[in-house]
């Protein structure tokens, strides 16, 4: 088999990855330097929005049935509760987070991906890469020598010391927070809050943070007295007991640990995604504080932004460049929000001057109990809010008062398919059967679901990309077709 498409990293990001592209149909190869799969749990949530783009592939529903539901966030400081996230506001059939090891994520993406075809290949690191005009020549090593391969791309999903963007030499700007964390996956007893609820302490000695797991099992997260030099050894259960009764609600008991390990934050990225025929996903392109918990929803949403355009190119569908250079557009100005986003948490949540600390208290509690302002911030969590308005791949936006505009994310109605479901990537039509409609489907087949969807207004036509967000919104049919031809064309004078 000629691969067409070599994914560097096989974590939930390369994993997701692979398997976008096998479904879509694309020769895909996925190889790991570790020989299993990862044993800890991680990364712990599974928001809306992913689980969203999972459902197209058939795998929301997977996940959801292993997963533990979430229906908010406690927010406790000076002993007393000062704000309840619901998350239950969210606009979204998923209208939760999910708590799932990242262990249990990658197994259930393992298993996806082994459905399609493409098993991982383990105990492969990049030696080296070159490219040309035609594709790139990777150098595979193994404990049995080496391997040459010719592919048409190379993805880096290999995590934060990413081989990959070593190799092309991309600066990884950013920080390391001098503040020390400690992380334990124990079980807890007494905890007075439901085990469908997330908590944070803020307390004058560090912010404790609280996730379930499974029944009776937890995720403590905790900011520690820093030293100076690397980071300091992995705690005790007993410093983590001594640190859950200094900050905690009191009368609870930790037991039975799994995971304890230490940390310190990193707040790095990539300028750009891309490089030539290469490209960054994930912990590879970006690493910030886990505050929000969206590292691996973004790195997977990278991998889905990416996936559908790179099948539409290796199939030949689609010639515009600006469909690949879109990917390193789109996503990293994500990227750039969900690390400011996560680094404001951080800074709000670990303040320790005294005055700071009351106001932060009274003006949190006042605000997080107006309801424009809690639905804000579970809608963001969730990274339904994502959008992409001001990308290079937007058609015309022939406004249509009230109805969603180019770059927005729109969803399949309860009877639909989800947009880009299938076994190719394929835009939907949001328009009124008439002969110019039924004309777009037919000479464009091949980047055209062949079903019609029912338009947001009747006064209107929306073309909806293979990811769930409107390319277009036109009142005729000829710009529709502008667009669909300079994307399958490369002439681009349609594609603003």
């Amino acid at each position: 088999m000629n691969t067409q498409v070599l994914v560097m990293g096989a974590g939930p990001v390369g994993l997701t990855m692979a398997a976008e592209l096998a479904r879509y149909g694309v020769k895909v190869r996925i190889v790991d330097k570790s020989a299993g799969r990862s044993t800890t749990s991680k990364a712990l949530a599974v928001w809306s929005r992913t689980l969203e783009l999972l459902e197209r592939a058939d795998c929301a529903q997977t996940f959801v049935a292993e997963g533990r539901k979430m229906d908010g966030m406690n927010v406790y400081a000076g002993g007393k509760r000062v704000a309840f996230i619901d998350f239950r506001q969210i606009q979204s059939r998923y209208n939760y987070p999910i708590m799932l090891p990242q262990s249990d994520s990658e197994r259930i993406l393992e298993e996806h991906l082994n459905a399609l075809g493409v098993q991982v290949e383990r105990e492969l690191e990049l030696a080296s890469f070159t490219e040309d005009d035609l594709g790139v020549r990777a150098t595979l090593k193994s404990r049995q020598g080496e391997e040459e391969c010719r592919i048409d791309w190379l993805v880096g999903c290999d995590g934060a010391h990413s081989a990959v963007r070593h190799a092309l030499g991309i600066p990884f700007d950013g920080e390391t927070l001098p503040s020390d964390w400690v992380l334990a996956d124990v079980h807890m007893h007494g905890l007075p809050t439901p085990p469908s609820e997330l908590s944070s302490y803020w307390h004058e000695k560090g912010v404790i943070a609280i996730f379930p797991i499974t029944e009776g099992r937890y995720r403590l997260i905790a900011e520690v007295e820093s030293a100076p030099g690397a980071r300091p050894a992995d705690p005790t259960l007993a410093q983590v007991q001594a640190i859950m009764d200094q900050r905690g609600p009191g009368g609870v008991t930790l037991s039975d640990p799994v995971w304890l390990s230490s940390f310190r934050i990193n707040e790095r990225k990539v300028a750009r995604y891309r490089s030539g025929r290469v490209f960054l996903a994930g912990d590879a392109a970006h690493v910030h504080s886990p505050a929000g918990g969206q590292g691996m929803n973004t790195g997977m949403q990278d991998a889905f932004n990416l996936a559908w355009k790179l099948a539409l190119v290796c199939s030949g569908a689609a010639q515009d460049p600006r469909l690949l250079e879109s990917y390193s557009q789109e996503r990293s100005a994500v990227g750039e929000k969900v690390l400011a986003d996560a680094a404001r948490l951080t800074a709000i949540a670990t303040l320790k001057n005294p005055a700071a600390v009351a106001v932060r208290n009274a003006i949190g509690g006042m605000l997080f109990g107006l309801m424009p302002v809690n639905a804000f911030f579970a809608q963001n969590f969730s990274e339904i809010t994502i959008g992409y308005a001001a990308s290079a791949i937007n058609g015309v936006c022939e406004a249509v008062h009230g109805s969603p505009r180019t770059g927005e994310r729109i969803v399949a109605g309860e009877q639909e398919d989800p947009f880009g479901a299938g076994a190719q990537p394929r835009f939907a039509l949001l328009a009124a059967a008439t002969p110019a409609i039924e004309n777009l489907l037919a000479e464009h087949a091949a980047l055209l679901e062949q079903q019609l969807r029912a338009p947001p207004r009747t006064d209107g036509i929306w073309l909806v990309r293979p990811d769930g967000y409107i390319a277009c919104v036109a009142r005729t049919a000829g710009a529709v077709d502008d667009y669909l031809k300079a994307l399958k064309a490369g002439a681009g004078n349609a594609v603003a």
